[in-house]
């Protein structure tokens, strides 16, 4: 397996940070849920996220800011290990 490293990452995820943010989760059908068992860190997730929602924490555990998830799916059939499921929302 080719495994990306943290280091390798740009500063930004492709969503640009010179646009705002936008509350995006009263859209969404299906949310992403991260199996932290399966997860290496590899921040494929974080840097194809359209909406900034995958956030990116300091001990380099990846979470979903759900306010702004709208359920896209991309973070899923992104993750080289299938550690995103995409789960209906309740």
């Amino acid at each position: 397996m080719n495994e990306k490293k943290n280091d390798d990452l740009p500063e930004l995820p492709v969503a640009s940070k010179l646009r705002p943010p936008v509350e995006t989760g009263l859209w969404r059908t299906t949310k992403p849920v991260i199996n932290g068992g399966k997860c290496i860190k590899c921040g494929t997730c974080w840097m194809y996220c359209p909406d900034r929602a995958v956030c990116r924490q300091e001990d380099r555990e990846y979470t979903i800011e759900y306010a702004y998830c709208k359920g896209c799916g991309i973070c899923a059939e992104e993750c080289p290990v299938k550690a995103i499921s995409m789960v209906a929302e309740v």
